[in-house]
């Protein structure tokens, strides 16, 4: 898990609130499985979980199979496909062999193709053909470390079996044009609804920046002129879809979302949304 000071943004959040809530690692996850989640009415990610092993997942899809509740709080999330070494289990094991074809011309060197401590094979779980989009129904697609970005509504959002996320929230209001992560809540990396990579075709888009410097590349491209159809893809979504089992998945797409909760003492619309969610998913 990175981005430990962001996440504590998210601790404070939830104790201002009064919300009860424990803290599980990654390797607490990984350990334990489904067993460990299905205790707990809601689920809720950092800011960048990007280091995932294939019993993470697993728990997570049971999770969400069985009715759970997912608030997926970040961006470049369930990236790298992540083995834990069952000799030395505090040994952890990551390859980043498809990445690197995309951004060099050396190939893979031999052997990179693979975990040696398990034989899973390495790379991103999109080369897997496993995405994120199909867990949190985004997927990483860019990621920039300049001036992050405001969302704003979608027709989407207006949709009455979501009034619930939008309450107290204007139709014409920029959700997050403040924070402490580059000064918005769009920003670093950040994932988009793609649904020819799996994203669930119920998944609703409620909200999109636009804007983004050119700075942002898409996924792991050299530098380019940007054309307008990469400018389109450069962007994070709010975004939301149902299981039919009462599973539900919530995602905000974007590393600076939780780094914007704090502002103006966390009485502000991404903290509104936040909340909204959570206290749905957590009595319903």
């Amino acid at each position: 898990m990175a981005r430990f000071g962001a996440d504590m943004y998210l601790i404070n959040w939830l104790d201002r609130k009064g919300f009860d809530h424990d803290v599980v690692t990654d390797e607490d996850l990984h350990h334990e499985g489904v067993e460990l989640l299905k205790s707990y009415r809601v689920i809720i990610t950092g800011s960048h979980p990007e280091y995932f092993t294939l019993a993470m997942r697993r728990a997570f899809e049971r999770y969400l199979a069985e009715g759970g509740r997912l608030m997926y709080l970040g961006g470049n999330g369930c990236w790298w496909v992540t083995s834990v070494d069952p000799v030395r289990p505090h040994a952890i094991e990551v390859r980043k062999q498809d990445s690197w074809k995309a951004i060099t011309t050396l190939g893979v060197e031999a052997g990179e193709e693979r975990h040696s401590t398990t034989g899973e094979r390495s790379g991103s779980w999109r080369g897997a053909r496993n995405g994120r989009e199909t867990l949190f129904g985004v997927g990483y697609t860019s990621q920039g470390f300049c001036q992050a970005r405001p969302y704003s509504r979608q027709p989407a959002s207006f949709d009455p079996r979501v009034a619930f996320i939008f309450e107290g929230i204007g139709e014409d209001e920029l959700i997050g044009d403040f924070g402490l992560g580059l000064g918005g809540a769009t920003g670093d990396e950040i994932d988009r609804v793609n649904y020819a990579l799996g994203s669930p075709p119920e998944t609703m888009i409620f909200a999109s920046p636009s804007g983004h410097s050119g700075q942002y590349c898409l996924n792991f491209s050299l530098p380019y002129q940007p054309t307008e159809e990469i400018k389109a893809s450069v962007r994070a979504n709010l975004a939301y879809y149902e299981i039919d089992s009462g599973g539900a998945v919530f995602s905000v797409g974007s590393m600076c979302w939780c780094p914007s909760l704090p502002h103006h003492g966390y009485d502000n619309n991404v903290a509104r949304i936040t909340e909204n969610v959570l206290r749905r998913f957590s009595t319903t």
